[in-house]
């Protein structure tokens, strides 16, 4: 059983990690905002619309092929992704070199979004078969990548607009993400069946914590669990997105930083978002996933509701980053969450199904944060809407942990989520 040569796991991370920092580059998005609108001499909010189109793709995208990755398995979805991706940035440059919002609009939102939902959901299923004994820790290293993107693309991106030209630089970019996903992509395979680490002994310290069930996506539907944590998402990534999708012109107008200095706070936000991926995620290890978003959401009821009232720049900040390390921890700690909640029959599936709530936060939430944003001309009455949303979050989280708790009385294991 063992002539067969086992790929490094440890590699495997790193090649979705590859994967996921290309792919995760799509929240640097407003470093190109200001250039992008300058060419096609539109408003901001009109060249956001790239990006909500991007990410409702993504959801979509990881909501309606899940089950196509778990068929066709992880090499030939992430090069597929690779295509998709490279190929909508590519387009991208040439839309703005003919100065045609639609193709903006077709490569970058469409085309880009369906890369990015395909590259999103190939690795993470295959990585929590690899981790059985450190879901979190995996996934958070995946998801990690995905976060940090943008504290290395933003100043990337603003160095290449400044130097070669907005066009240029998409087809700079294109480039580098095709080869960087697409080498990524060789290397992923799923383990062999029933796979364990090696040198893991059950009952040495550390033991596989039993699944709640081990159902197919369609099961899954049918059980309260499933919405419960569809709606914790997308509460929580509403949220989220449209703090980081207005991040550099929210700091030009609130703490009077230049679009370079605004660049800088959105690389900031990029390193505080991988940090709560993996932070956030090896915690749930051990605090237990449902009590990881019962902490982000009570935290989040203040924080939204305090953070405009904060006058002094560095608490303003350190709640801003705060909140970005749970916004990304929420990603991290999910398809963990979701092996304990569904097993790993078809997690990718299950996945991407709770990934359409993305898709559809991020349309949600950016939408919502410039509707009110408009309406009212105050980040005070826009970021309170958010607060509220967070309240809701809390009460569904609740029920979710009681759900969890009795799911695990019943089956009668040794895992407690107290």
């Amino acid at each position: 059983m063992k002539t067969q040569k086992l790929k490094n796991r440890w590699l495997i991370a790193a090649s979705a990690v590859g994967i996921h920092i290309s792919i995760g580059s799509v929240y640097a998005y407003s470093v190109m905002t200001n250039p992008v609108k300058d060419i096609f001499d539109v408003d901001g909010s009109v060249i956001k619309w790239a990006f909500k189109i991007a990410i409702l793709l993504l959801g979509l995208s990881a909501a309606f092929l899940g089950r196509w990755v778990e068929k066709v398995g992880p090499k030939v979805s992430g090069t597929t992704a690779g295509f998709f991706y490279g190929i909508g940035i590519l387009g991208s440059g040439l839309a703005v070199q003919l100065e045609s919002l639609w193709l903006f609009y077709l490569c970058y939102g469409v085309i880009g979004g369906i890369g990015l939902g395909l590259g999103y959901i190939t690795p993470v299923s295959t990585l929590v078969k690899w981790f059985p004994d450190r879901r979190g820790l995996a996934t958070g290293m995946a998801i990690m990548g995905f976060g940090f993107a943008a504290l290395i693309f933003g100043p990337v991106m603003q160095s290449l607009f400044d130097a070669v030209g907005v066009s240029n630089a998409f087809y700079i970019l294109g480039v580098i993400y095709m080869v960087l996903i697409l080498s990524s992509a060789r290397y992923i395979e799923r383990p062999p069946e029933g796979y364990m680490p090696e040198g893991f002994k059950p009952g040495e310290g550390k033991t596989i914590k039993a699944d709640m069930s081990n159902i197919d996506a369609n099961a899954s539907l049918k059980t309260n669990r499933f919405y419960y944590i569809w709606i914790m998402m997308f509460i929580n990534i509403a949220c989220g997105i449209a703090i980081i999708s207005a991040a550099s012109p929210m700091m030009q107008e609130k703490l009077n930083y230049t679009p370079m200095e605004a660049a800088a706070i959105v690389g900031f936000i990029g390193v505080f978002n991988g940090l709560g991926r993996i932070l956030w995620s090896s915690l749930s290890d051990y605090l237990g996933r449902a009590n990881t978003y019962i902490i982000f959401f009570a935290f989040q009821i203040l924080a939204f509701y305090f953070l405009p009232k904060m006058t002094m720049e560095l608490s303003f900040l350190i709640v801003l980053f705060t909140v970005i390390t749970m916004y990304g921890g929420g990603f991290a700690t999910l398809p963990a969450f979701l092996g304990d909640l569904f097993g790993t029959k078809q997690l990718g599936a299950i996945h991407g199904m709770v990934l359409a709530a993305w898709g559809l936060a991020g349309v949600v939430g950016p939408t919502i944060y410039d509707v009110v944003k408009n309406a009212t001309g105050s980040l005070d009455a826009t970021l309170t809407v958010f607060a509220g949303l967070f309240v809701v979050a809390l009460v569904v989280s609740l029920f979710m942990k009681r759900e969890v708790n009795q799911a695990y009385k019943k089956i009668n294991k040794e895992f407690e989520l107290v």
